[in-house]
Parts: structure tokens; C-alpha cells; sequence
């Protein structure tokens, strides 16, 4: 293998993923606005992934709390998970997760890479019949994948390269931080 040449090409895809469309750009502010709104009513986002969409989700919760001053929970307790999945199945974590600490009109954010995630898309489903006032997906592979579906607002990333798909995603999260603060460099204290 011609290392060269893979990074080249590798860099190459990355970045014509993160050449974002209007649409998405319209979405990054809609989300912005309604975690602004919840925050203000003294409702939560509630952020889920599985794997490396968990340590995104938990990278997303702290910082947004911590320097939008915008409150956001993650659930990557393994306490938690593990009873849940215990208790429930695997497939239904999320969903009792959000059955339990979820308040009417609160945010929900899915990442799921594949967009097949039976845990992520049981969730969706669930919230969809609840209390949650909007979903929001961030998947990757099908365009036409279920999670998607279920999203009121959804960012895809038109890719099967899981690396990239979990890139693009953190990068979307992280610029919905500096949106809501209003600016890129500012002292994290």
C-alpha cells in the first residue's frame, strides 16, 4: 500500500464531506435555537450514541454545558448501561433511559453511524410517542437509513467510512457549542 497516496486520498474524501449544505447550515441553527428555547424553559438536551458516537455524545454534553452554559446529559454511565441492558435488552437502553429522566418538551439528539442502530431507533420511536419535543439524528451510510426517518431534523453524511461518518458528526456538534456562544475562541473557564 502506497501510504502516501491513502492519506492523500483519505483527506481528500474527509473533505469533501465536510462541504456542507445550505440546508444543513439551516438545520445547525434550528437545532441551536430549540436547545436555546429548552434551556431557557428549564428543559435539557438528552444526547445517545453507541461506541465512539458515545465518547462524541459525551464530549458534545460536557462542553455545551460547561461553556454554552446550555444543559445537555449524556448516558454513558456503565452503571446505567449496564442495568438497563440487563433489566430491559440491550435494544431497549435508550428508550427506558429516556423514559426515566426525560421531562415533556425536552431535546433529543441520536448518533448512530450505520442509522440501524436498534437501540437509537427504538428511542426515536419511543420519543416520538412521548414527551420529547424534537428529535434530532446524526447518521451516516444509507441515506434512507430508519433513524433518519424518525428525525425531525437529521444530518446525514453521505459515506460508509465509519472514521468519517464519527469526524463529520463531532464536527457538527461541536460547531452547535460555538453557535450557541456566538464565537470559536473563547477561554473554556
Amino acid at each position: 500500500m502506497d501510504k502516501k497516496n491513502f492519506l492523500k486520498t483519505y483527506f481528500q474524501n474527509l473533505e469533501n464531506l465536510l462541504k456542507f449544505s445550505d440546508n444543513d447550515i439551516k438545520n445547525l441553527i434550528l437545532v441551536s435555537e430549540l436547545m436555546i428555547e429548552a434551556n431557557k424553559k428549564k428543559k435539557k438536551t438528552l444526547i445517545f450514541g453507541n461506541g465512539g458516537s458515545a465518547a462524541i455524545a459525551s464530549h458534545f454534553s460536557v462542553d455545551v454545558t460547561k461553556n454554552a452554559r446550555v444543559r445537555c446529559m449524556n448516558f454513558n454511565e456503565s452503571d446505567l448501561l449496564t442495568c438497563f441492558s440487563n433489566d430491559f435488552g440491550y435494544e431497549k437502553w435508550v428508550e427506558k433511559s429516556i423514559e426515566f429522566y426525560s421531562d415533556p418538551d425536552d431535546i433529543l439528539i441520536l448518533i448512530s453511524a450505520s442509522g440501524s442502530s436498534r437501540n437509537m431507533i427504538n428511542a426515536a420511536k419511543f420519543a416520538r410517542k412521548n414527551k420529547i419535543k424534537s428529535i434530532i439524528t446524526f447518521t451516516g451510510n444509507n441515506e434512507n437509513n430508519e433513524l433518519k426517518k424518525l428525525g425531525d431534523i437529521s444530518f446525514h453524511v453521505n459515506s460508509a467510512a465509519y472514521n468519517h461518518i464519527e469526524n463529520v458528526h463531532q464536527i457538527l456538534l461541536l460547531s452547535l457549542v460555538d453557535l450557541i456562544i456566538g464565537k470559536s475562541e473563547y477561554s473554556p473557564n
